[in-house]
This record gives C-alpha cells, sequence and structure tokens, in this order.
C-alpha cells in the first residue's frame, strides 16, 4: 500500500480518462491519492473529484505561479473552503523564482496568506520551492515564530540546506519522480538524511513521471515506481517503504480517514 500524496487530477490531461487512471491506481497498490488545487478560483473541480471517489482527498490553494492572479482572495475564502471534509491540506503554495510569473513580493503574500491558513485550521500546508531556498526558510522560521503550523516540502528538488531547515520546523519531505532520475544523486543524498518518519511519495501528476515512464504523462499509479527508488536509495524493502510512507501519510494529513484495518498497524 502507498499514498500519492501530491497530484493535479482536475488537470485536463486527465479529463477524458479519469475513470481508468483512478482504477489503475487502485491496482497498483495505491490506497490514497490527493490531489492539489492550484487555483482557488477553480476550486469546484476539486470538489467534483474529491466527491466523486472515495479514496481521493484534495487541498485548496493557489500555485505561487498564479499568486498575481489570486492576490484579492481573502483568507476566510480558504478557510471556508478548507471546511470540506476531504479537504486535507492547504496549498500548493510557495516560492517559485525560476518562472517568476507573479512578483516575487506577491508570491510571499500570498504564501505567508496560505501559513496563516495552515496555522488557523490546523491542516498541513503543502510548499512549493523552486529557486528560492533562502527566501522560503526565511519565511517559514520567520512565521513559525508567530504560531506553529505543521507543512511538507513538496516534490523535493532544492538542495540539503532547505531540507534540513525544514526538518528542523518539523516537516516532512516528499519525493516525486525526480528521485528515479539519472542526473539526481543529489536528490537521492536528501532521501538518505531525511528521518523515516518524516518521508512522503508522490506523483506531481501529470508532471515528472518516473523512469521507466519518463517523457510520458504521469499518473498516480506510477508512484510505486518512486517508492521502489527510494526504498533502495534508503535501504529497505519495497513493503517497508509502503509502510513507512503509508504510516506519515495519515500521520500528516490527518483529517483523512485510514483504511479499515490500517489503524493499529500504523
Amino acid at each position: 500500500m502507498v499514498i500519492d500524496s501530491h497530484c493535479h487530477l482536475d488537470f485536463p490531461d486527465f479529463e477524458s480518462e479519469i475513470e481508468d487512471v483512478v482504477a489503475r491506481a487502485r491496482s497498483a497498490g495505491v490506497a490514497r491519492m490527493i490531489t492539489i488545487s492550484t487555483r482557488i478560483r477553480q476550486f469546484e473541480k476539486i470538489r467534483a473529484l474529491i466527491e466523486r471517489f472515495d479514496d481521493v482527498y484534495g487541498s485548496v490553494g493557489t500555485h505561487c505561479l498564479h499568486a498575481a492572479e489570486e492576490d484579492d482572495v481573502p483568507l476566510e475564502t480558504i478557510l471556508s473552503l478548507a471546511s470540506h471534509p476531504k479537504v486535507v491540506a492547504i496549498g500548493e503554495a510557495g516560492l517559485d523564482y525560476h518562472y517568476d510569473h507573479s512578483p516575487r513580493d506577491v508570491q510571499a503574500r500570498g504564501f505567508r496568506k496560505h501559513i496563516a491558513a495552515a496555522r488557523q485550521t490546523g491542516l498541513p500546508l503543502v510548499i512549493h520551492a523552486r529557486q528560492a531556498d533562502d527566501d522560503i526558510a526565511s519565511i517559514l522560521e520567520e512565521e513559525m515564530g508567530k504560531g506553529a503550523f505543521t507543512a511538507v516540502l513538496h516534490c523535493f528538488s532544492s538542495g540539503g540546506g532547505l531540507a534540513r531547515r525544514g526538518l528542523a520546523l518539523g516537516f516532512y519531505v516528499s519525493f516525486s519522480g525526480i528521485l528515479t532520475f539519472k542526473t539526481a544523486e543529489e536528490i537521492r543524498e536528501v532521501a538518505r538524511f531525511v528521518p523515516h518518519d518524516r518521508l512522503l511519495v508522490e506523483t506531481d501528476a501529470p508532471y515528472l513521471a518516473p523512469v521507466p515512464f519518463r517523457g510520458k504523462r504521469n499518473e498516480p499509479a506510477y508512484v510505486v515506481d518512486t517508492a521502489r527508488v527510494l526504498a533502495e536509495t534508503i535501504g529497505v524493502s519495497a513493503s517497508e517503504i509502503g509502510t513507512i510512507t503509508t504510516a506519515n501519510a495519515f500521520r500528516l494529513f490527518s483529517k483523512m480517514p485510514r483504511p479499515d484495518g490500517l489503524a493499529a498497524a500504523a
């Protein structure tokens, strides 16, 4: 059993075959899929999916690439939408200095708003970080001083410094198909020092398909391939990594119910 802790099932890539995509994930042993919001004003797409499929859960938030589009969305809207029984996270939000589609001050303002939502709801924040490690870490540390919240550094592709600073704040680190790429030894080195009780796996589907599917559209079923490489990287068995990351996912996304029979084991 494994959890895809981050995918985007609301994207057009899946629209014509969503039933088959979810069915393949189930057949591969994926017990839960968390479909992550990138635009609050498109939350109805997330709502439709989480209400359609029992094993699909969701988040609410504005991706930093769209921060300028939704700078006027108030915190109260996030809090209201987060009350849905199947919304288990806030975000994704953060900083992206690679594309810089939104001004950096607007990204930072949106990031802090999402942190406030995570703090007030008790739901974990899903953090996007790209080429902004120092600013991400500084904002997280400053905001933690205002009151505790929990979070995950999703699709980890940053330096070890951000991972260590995030871990020091009590956060989790999630690995995507990037972990399986031949050029990703630095990411595998990070995976080796992350405590086992802070590890998650994800697809970020439809992006970043793991080897042997690299270059194709990603989907939740492929999270098992990333989990297998993570197991090899940290020196545990495939079944152990499933147990570890599944327990971690249910601990972090605590609003998400466990399958019958799993509670005692995890």
